[in-house]
């Protein structure tokens, strides 16, 4: 009787008879990060009363599949929420949606009378925001296109950020500014975004420089260190750089080190930057040159002294030069006082050029000039200034010498007229005169034969004179033949021209008269004399 009462009220119970168990879902697809409401809904017959409700998920262990309750899993709080309810609605909710909740979920409920599993699964599946772009290395001007993807079915609005700014234009022509990582979102989920994408613009050498160290004065003997740098993409290699002086090829390389620099490493330096990418036409791009100016102490110093050769009285200067970078600022001049060997020297003045205006015996010896400028100091050799002797009238020189040489003339010219007076006292005898040679009177105590008032005349004034010196030598010749005379002989002599006359006979006084004449018009007529004592 009890069994029957409770069919009865078992059938009054409504869904008993009409529902059936089952639980209706479908797959669903959401992106990483979003937050998704698994739609689902169940039934039971009537007169069943649900008393829990659960979402499980398929798992494998040890490669057995096994559903797991959403709730022993291990998520964040408030990862899963049970939206629906105990009435057919069995919708659950999925926040901050990862790859990990990716997978197979099953429904069950369980009534007063029976529990149910749903026979299938619903799949979700977890896709992200994708960014394209295309392509993304370029070279600087070329054409850039961004692309989103989302993997899900969905219809959902785009905008694109490039290192967390907005960009305007999916589509734009790439400029080095234009390099950085893109990303796309969902518009009012901004959250809700893709991986980040670089974008690569590459662009030819820019901004060359090239740089010193030390930076400043370079001193020679230090080690100075060039090194070029630029902005590019790609960066320059090594390889890449090349240094110039005076545009003259160094070295390759980023750095060039000098250990020992010289004054001679001294001009215009500058380097060159290649990356194989071109702009507007130019392949090698230059720096900005650099002037390297390498400072020394003062070299090369040297005294020179003018005028070379000194005398008592005179001036001199000493001039000190020397080779300097920057040039020598003050010079300073040592005189030695004693030996080179005892190494004392005495300051005696300072400047490029030491004046000694009146040269005495205490201003010759050994002097050198000492170089100094900012870098350093250093010494000439030691130069000896010597004295030649004491300058007496010097601007008598001159004068001196004219007046020697007119006596030197002087003296020749007398000499010249005696050797010729003594030629022309001479007289050769001459058969045309028919005469005979005369003595004249000296005194007795002469011994020599003594030459007096001899003069040059003319051809006849000779001949007479001869003529007249042959009568009174004629007439007497032995008038005191015990004297002791010297006895002189003339004789004329004529010389003939080259195409003579007829031969002339000289038989009177006029013959030799005439003979002379002629001969004195050729001026070639000579009266010697022969000087001779008598026994």
């Amino acid at each position: 009787m009890m069994e029957s009462w409770i069919l009865i009220i078992l059938v009054i119970i409504p869904g008993v008879w009409s529902g059936n168990w089952g639980v209706t879902f479908e797959d669903q697809c959401a992106l990483k990060g979003t937050s998704i409401v698994m739609k689902c809904s169940y039934d039971y017959p009537y007169g069943h009363f649900v008393n829990n409700v659960g979402w499980s998920k398929a798992q494998y262990v040890s490669g057995r599949l096994r559903l797991f309750l959403l709730s022993k899993l291990a998520s964040p709080r408030g990862h899963f929420r049970y939206v629906g309810n105990h009435r057919r609605n069995c919708d659950l909710e999925i926040n901050n949606v990862q790859h990990s909740d990716e997978g197979n979920y099953y429904f069950s409920f369980v009534t007063t009378f029976n529990k149910w599993t749903s026979k299938t699964s619903a799949y979700l599946s977890v896709k992200e925001l994708t960014t394209l772009v295309q392509p993304s290395t370029v070279t600087e001007g070329d054409d850039v296109s961004l692309t989103c993807v989302s993997g899900c079915p969905l219809h959902t609005t785009t905008v694109w950020f490039r290192d967390g700014r907005p960009v305007q234009k999916p589509v734009f022509q790439a400029s080095r500014e234009d390099a950085g990582k893109y990303y796309c979102a969902v518009l009012g989920q901004e959250m809700l975004r893709s991986a980040s994408v670089p974008l690569n613009v590459q662009y030819a050498p820019e901004k060359v420089t090239l740089s010193v160290s030390p930076s400043g004065n370079v001193i020679k003997g230090s080690s100075v260190t060039f090194t070029c740098s630029s902005d590019a993409n790609p960066p320059v290699a090594g390889s890449g750089y090349s240094l110039y002086k005076d545009r003259q090829f160094v070295s390759s390389g980023q750095n060039h080190i000098i250990f020992d620099i010289q004054s001679s490493h001294s001009g215009l330096y500058h380097c060159q930057a290649w990356n194989n990418i071109s702009r507007r036409g130019v392949d090698l791009i230059n720096s900005t040159e650099i002037h390297l100016d390498v400072h020394y102490h003062p070299m090369n110093i040297s005294v020179s002294v003018d005028p070379p050769h000194v005398t008592e009285g005179s001036s001199v200067n000493l001039t000190c030069n020397s080779a300097a970078n920057p040039v020598a600022e003050n010079y300073t001049w040592y005189k030695r006082t004693d030996s080179p060997s005892s190494g004392s020297m005495l300051q005696v003045g300072s400047g490029q050029v030491l004046s000694l205006p009146s040269v005495e015996a205490s201003h010759t010896g050994l002097y050198l000039c000492q170089a100094r400028n900012s870098v350093g100091e250093n010494n000439s050799t030691e130069v000896l200034l010597t004295m030649t002797g004491k300058e007496h009238g010097s601007h008598y020189i001159p004068i001196l010498s004219a007046v020697g040489v007119v006596l030197f003339v002087l003296v020749l010219l007398l000499l010249w007229k005696k050797l010729r007076t003594r030629a022309e006292k001479k007289t050769v005898y001459d058969p045309a005169l028919n005469g005979e040679g005369s003595s004249f009177s000296a005194s007795e105590d002469q011994i020599d034969p003594v030459y007096a008032n001899v003069h040059t005349f003319p051809p006849s004034v000779a001949a007479q004179d001869v003529a007249s010196h042959s009568q009174r030598n004629s007439h007497c010749e032995y008038d005191d033949p015990t004297s002791s005379e010297v006895e002189v002989t003339y004789t004329a002599v004529t010389i003939k021209p080259r195409d003579p006359g007829p031969p002339h006979h000289i038989n009177n006084n006029r013959a030799p008269q005439e003979s002379w004449s002629k001969a004195g018009e050729r001026d070639d007529s000579v009266i010697y004399a022969t000087v001779a004592k008598s026994s």
